[in-house]
Order: C-alpha cells, then structure tokens, then sequence
C-alpha cells in the first residue's frame, strides 16, 4: 500500500480526513461529550460547505489544532489523562463575530448541562 502524503489530497479530501479524524478521536470521551462534541462538529462542518477559501484555511487551521490538542490529551491510549478542553483567551472571544459568541455561549450552556432561553450576542456580552 502507498504512503499518500496529505499535501496531494484535494481539498475535499483533507476535510474530510480532518472531520473523521475528529469524530475518531471524540471516541475516548465520556458518552456526553462525545454525543455534544460529534453534534457540535457535525453542524460545523455542515455551515462551512460553501465558504470562502480564507475561512476555509481559518476554518482547517482551527480544527487542526483542536485535533492536535484532544489527542494530547487523551493520550495514546484514548482515555482522558485529566480534563480535556482548555480556557478561551479573552482576545480570542473579542475576535469572534456576534453570532459565533452566541454559539459559544450556547454550547458552554449544552456542556454544562443548562437549558437555556433563547440567547442574544447583547445577552453575552453584558450590553
């Protein structure tokens, strides 16, 4: 079998390729946040089909290094070598558009187990 180096994939390929990887890795984690993280990259996937080539590299980047840093943390043997996720950078918050904060804070709302009003970027921005 030949070795195929990810730089002579197309595109749609190494998405693809990142996306199972991803779906591989949420294996090891507990069955909740493995069923939010798959729903979660799922959608993410799904609302990035037909988006610029920028985003798309931004897009690839991002969940590059998510992958990089689940697999550090869940180790060679797939079991959580503590707690997994990592805190945000304020900047980083500051950065994201109004509706991707919303997500995010949805998302923290889903992870931790609240059911939430419907919520609006003024809400989590405290405006």
């Amino acid at each position: 079998m030949s070795k195929i180096l990810i730089s002579q994939l197309t595109h749609p390929q190494r998405v693809r390729l990142l996306y199972k990887t991803i779906l591989r890795l949420h294996r090891g984690m507990p069955a909740e946040l493995r069923a939010l993280g798959d729903n979660y990259v799922r959608d993410e996937f799904r609302r990035h089909l037909k988006c610029n080539p920028m985003e798309a590299q931004l897009f690839m980047t991002e969940w590059a290094n998510y992958a990089s840093t689940i697999t550090q943390q869940l180790g060679l043997r797939g079991k959580p070598k503590g707690e997994l996720g990592m805190q945000l950078d304020a900047s980083a918050v500051e950065m994201l558009k109004e509706d991707q904060v919303v997500q995010l804070y949805e998302l923290m709302l889903a992870a931790k187990g609240l059911d939430g009003d419907t919520i609006t970027a003024d809400d989590v921005r405290g405006k």
